[in-house]
């Protein structure tokens, strides 16, 4: 196992945030999404070509997009910090019965790519549902939730999780994936995007003490390699990517898009004028948020 991840991949197995920005108010547009006749997730989306225009896509109105990690009840253990990325069971009903009742109609990536590169007509009040971390609740709790109300969803899986405790398994990937769900990429192990090298190297400790040091290609471990696995997995390509942590920066982003990814999911700092549809904005769903608060978030960051 390479040195670098004894350091993250215990913060992962023990639960902890991957996010660490808050929900924004900046970078709203005025124009209003187009509506559609039907309001259902459509099975499948011929996805647009042809070149984009990056003005054309500021200008469109954002669609709300909720992130979640852990759909949990607090544990005495959590910090407060954390108890921000942890929505109680309970809470998250209600926060999903709300979006229902509210009339909101979830929409998947390809949707929104089609939207905001042609301006393509999307249901009535539009929203996406996004998932970090492979967490297995995301499973067994978020998933029969949603399907109560015909509501799919996006997976930001990272493959390092797959398959070991309180985490999914490639079955349980491959099912969210043959329900109509989409399943994108996450890294490998969670290390931020920012930070990534082509020349990077780790340490490998034999047997008998001596130290090996053996080049790595960041770009290819954390993100060539995870992306092959879940198109294994799935049967489908993989070109939706979230940033770890929703942290990146403008040099990485040439990066992004030679790997094919159409889209990829930032928290809530503002669009490069470049890259609009590489540094696409979310909101955290806090687990301290009522559903009157979320309500105004979503209304609010938008």
């Amino acid at each position: 196992m390479f040195k670098q991840l004894s350091v993250l991949l215990p913060l992962c197995i023990l639960g902890m945030v991957s996010c660490q920005s808050k929900p924004s108010t900046t970078d709203k547009n005025a124009d209003t999404p187009g509506t559609a006749q039907t309001t259902a997730t459509p099975a499948t989306v011929t996805l647009a070509t042809g070149p984009v225009d990056n003005a054309a896509v500021l200008a469109r109105k954002q669609v709300p997009i909720l992130c979640y990690h852990q759909i949990r009840d607090w544990k005495a253990t959590d910090s407060k910090g954390a108890k921000d990325y942890i929505v109680q069971i309970a809470a998250f009903k209600e926060h999903i019965k709300m979006l229902a009742d509210s009339g909101y109609h979830t929409i998947l990536p390809d949707q929104l790519y089609n939207y905001l590169t042609t301006g393509a007509a999307l249901p009535k009040k539009p929203i996406m549902l996004t998932f970090d971390d492979t967490d297995l609740d995301q499973f067994t709790i978020a998933a029969p939730e949603l399907k109560k109300y015909g509501f799919k969803a996006v997976y930001f899986v990272m493959t390092v999780s797959i398959g070991r405790p309180r985490y999914m398994t490639a079955d349980m990937v491959k099912q969210l994936s043959d329900a109509g769900n989409v399943i994108a990429s996450h890294t490998w192990d969670h290390h931020r995007v920012d930070r990534y090298t082509h020349n990077g190297v780790f340490q490998i400790k034999g047997k008998n003490g001596k130290i090996t040091n053996r080049p790595v290609d960041d770009w290819v471990t954390q993100i060539d390699k995870p992306t092959k696995k879940l198109e294994e997995i799935t049967g489908k390509k993989i070109i939706y990517f979230a940033y770890p942590f929703g942290i990146w920066k403008k040099p990485v982003l040439p990066e992004i898009q030679q790997r094919g990814f159409k889209m990829a999911f930032q928290l809530a700092d503002k669009r490069d004028p470049e890259y609009p549809l590489l540094t696409v904005r979310r909101i955290l769903d806090s687990g301290y948020w009522s559903t009157k608060t979320l309500g105004n978030a979503i209304k609010n960051s938008f």
